[in-house]
């Protein structure tokens, strides 16, 4: 089941539970869609024709954003003239949830809400500070060293 429609001046091929990113919408109520112009519904595999009543294909906002940037560059030969601009376009994204058209309706399966994690605890315990422990453990390194010396010295003068 899919439908063909208009939007922004393009045309996109959709089904019950798409994305597409159209041009910027006034998203309405909201965040829900409708989309007017439904130029062609199919109902079951090989089969495509215009609608004969009112089709309809609503949708739900997911998401509204800016496209990456596209840089537009102007350039003359030999008349030291350039120009660079950029340009972002604002699109919306829209979830497909419901076409109908004859008495039909196609819905697109809900999406399982996900659950917040909820955050470990860490228990209060007593520990020491890092810097104290690292202190202590140069402090035993040095006079393990000074007692190396030490016997060192002892071998030497025998």
């Amino acid at each position: 089941m899919y439908a063909v429609i208009r939007a922004g001046g393009k045309q996109y091929r959709v089904a019950p539970g798409d994305v597409i990113r159209v041009e910027k919408l006034g998203t309405g109520t909201d965040g829900h869609v409708e989309f007017p112009e439904v130029l062609a519904v199919s109902g079951e595999a090989g089969q495509i024709g215009k609608p004969q009543s009112e089709a309809r294909v609503v949708g739900h906002v997911v998401e509204e954003g800016r496209s990456p940037k596209i840089l537009v560059f102007h350039y003359k030969r030999k008349k030291q003239y350039k120009k660079l601009r950029g340009h972002r376009q604002a699109f919306t994204a829209v979830r497909i949830t419901e076409i109908a058209f004859d008495g039909q309706s196609f819905k697109a399966p809900d999406l399982p809400k996900k659950e917040a994690k909820p955050k470990k605890v860490k228990p209060a315990e007593e520990h020491e500070p890092r810097n104290a422990t690292r202190k202590e453990e140069s402090n035993s390194e040095k006079s393990f060293r000074k007692e190396v010396s030490t016997e060192e010295k002892e071998v030497i003068q025998n």
